[in-house]
C-alpha cells in the first residue's frame, strides 16, 4: 500500500497538519455560530428536502484530478446524479451476491492511491466502489462543499446496489476525511445503507470551513448554509448505526464528534466515536479494521 500521505491532495495533507487557516475578511462573520453548534431535532433528510444551497460562485473541485483510468483490479463505472453523469471505480466481479462497501475518497478528486484503501474490504469479501463526486476529475457539475455531493453519494450508492453481484441489504458506506464528512450526511439522509463508517470526518462545518475558508462556494452569511452541513448539529437524524473514528493525534475532532455522539445516543440511535492510535493519515489502517468489524458485526445480525 502506498504510504498515506501520497493518497490525498497537498491541500488534504496540509489540513491533517494545520491546527488552524486564516478566515477571509468576507467570510469571518460566518463563523460566529453558536458553541456548541445548535441541536435541531428536526429529521434532516426532510430538511434537505426543503433547502438549496446558494452558490456564489459555480466552478470545479478545489483540487485537480487525473483522469479516471481505473487502476489494477477496478473497472469503471458511470451512474447518473439528477442530471449528472458521473463515474466511479468498482472492484472486479467475481460471482454470486456478496455484501458491498461504498467507500468516499478523501480530498476534492479521485486518484490511484484511494484504491489502495478498499483492498482490505476487497480482501474480506466485499464489492467495492470509489465514486467520484460532480466537479471533480474534470466531471460535470458545480463544487458546493458537502451540500449537492451527498446527492452523488446517494446516487452511487444506488448504483452499487442495483449491480448483479451486490446484496443490497448488505450495503455499507465508509469515507476519510472529506469523504468521512459526506459519509455522515449521506448516513442521515437515507436508510440504504446497512451501517456508516466515518474516518477523520469533522461533524461540524462550522469547523471544517475555518479551517478552509478558500473552499467556500456558498452564501457565508447564512448560518443554515452551515447547519445543513453539520452532522453535529442534526445528529438525530442518523438512519442507520454509525461509527465515528479518528486518530488520537487528532484532538481537534474529540469535542464534535463526542456531542454528536451524545446527541445520537439520546434519541436511541446506534451511534459511537473512537479515537484509534495515529494521526489523520497514519491512523487509517486501525480505522479500517474498526470499520469491517464493525461492518461483519451489523451483517450478522438477524433479519439482515
Amino acid at each position: 500500500m502506498h504510504h498515506p500521505d501520497r493518497l490525498l491532495s497537498r491541500r488534504t495533507l496540509l489540513a491533517g497538519l494545520a491546527s488552524s487557516a486564516a478566515i477571509a475578511p468576507g467570510t469571518a462573520h460566518a463563523f460566529a455560530s453558536p458553541d456548541p453548534p445548535p441541536l435541531i431535532a428536526r429529521d434532516y433528510a426532510i430538511d434537505r428536502e426543503g433547502f438549496r444551497t446558494r452558490l456564489l460562485r459555480r466552478g470545479p473541485a478545489p483540487d485537480e484530478g487525473d483522469p479516471l483510468t481505473p487502476p489494477d483490479g477496478a473497472r469503471l463505472l458511470t451512474y447518473r446524479s439528477g442530471g449528472l453523469q458521473l463515474a466511479a471505480w468498482r472492484s472486479v466481479p467475481e460471482g454470486g451476491r456478496r455484501p458491498a462497501v461504498l467507500f468516499l475518497h478523501g480530498g476534492n478528486a479521485l486518484g490511484d492511491g484511494h484504491w489502495d484503501l478498499v483492498q482490505p474490504y476487497i480482501r474480506a469479501g466485499y464489492v467495492a466502489m470509489v465514486p467520484a463526486l460532480r466537479a471533480e476529475n474534470g466531471l460535470p457539475g458545480a463544487f458546493s462543499g458537502f451540500y449537492d455531493e451527498t446527492d452523488d453519494v446517494l446516487a452511487a450508492g444506488r448504483a452499487l446496489a442495483a449491480q448483479p453481484d451486490v446484496d443490497p441489504h448488505r450495503l455499507f458506506l465508509a469515507g476519510h476525511s472529506v469523504g468521512g464528512v459526506l459519509t455522515l450526511l449521506a448516513a442521515m439522509t437515507s436508510p440504504m445503507f446497512r451501517g456508516a463508517a466515518s474516518f477523520s470526518g469533522n461533524p461540524s462545518a462550522f469547523a471544517f470551513f475555518r479551517r478552509f475558508p478558500k473552499d467556500i462556494r456558498f452564501d457565508a452569511g447564512d448560518i443554515r448554509e452551515f447547519e445543513m452541513r453539520s452532522a453535529v448539529c442534526y445528529a438525530t437524524s442518523f438512519k442507520s448505526p454509525v461509527l465515528m473514528l479518528h486518530g488520537a493525534a487528532e484532538r481537534q475532532m474529540d469535542g464534535s464528534a463526542d456531542l454528536t455522539t451524545r446527541r445520537a445516543r439520546s434519541a436511541g440511535l446506534e451511534v459511537d466515536s473512537i479515537s484509534v492510535p495515529g494521526d489523520h493519515f497514519t491512523a487509517i489502517p486501525q480505522e479500517t479494521a474498526r470499520s469491517l468489524a464493525f461492518f461483519a458485526r451489523l451483517a450478522n445480525r438477524p433479519g439482515g
